[in-house]
């Protein structure tokens, strides 16, 4: 699998990060580090325990590093749950959680397969 076929498997957009990044080795080395992030164990931890505050900051962050990613439907999701957490928890925030989770899923596991892929 290609860098440009992990972005594909995971509703990213290649063209925009690379514009943005300049170099596919340097694109690649941040890829291959996002599924060791906290981020997601927070966000993760902080819903089971209703701790908004915790919540909206892991959301934030992962939501951050998909835009500078350009990991457009990670970024998506997160970015409506940061929303939903601004202010306080609403009945919306566990469903928006489960489609970040899932999404998260997807990414973390098109990267897994690409690094494989790569003897990593």
């Amino acid at each position: 699998m290609t860098l440009r076929d992990c972005y594909g498997k995971l509703h990213g957009d290649y063209d925009e990060v690379l514009s943005r990044l300049r170099s596919e080795r340097l694109v690649q080395k941040f890829v291959l580090k996002f599924p060791d992030d906290k981020s997601f164990e927070a966000l993760e931890a902080a819903m089971g325990s209703h701790d908004r505050e915790t919540a909206f900051r892991a959301a934030h962050t992962i939501k951050g590093m998909c835009q500078n990613l350009s990991f457009t439907k990670l970024g998506d999701s997160s970015h409506e749950l940061t929303e939903a957490l601004r202010n306080e928890w609403s009945d919306s925030v566990p469903v928006l959680f489960e489609a970040v989770k899932a999404d998260y899923e997807l990414t973390a596991g098109a990267i897994r397969e690409f690094g494989a892929g790569l003897g990593l």
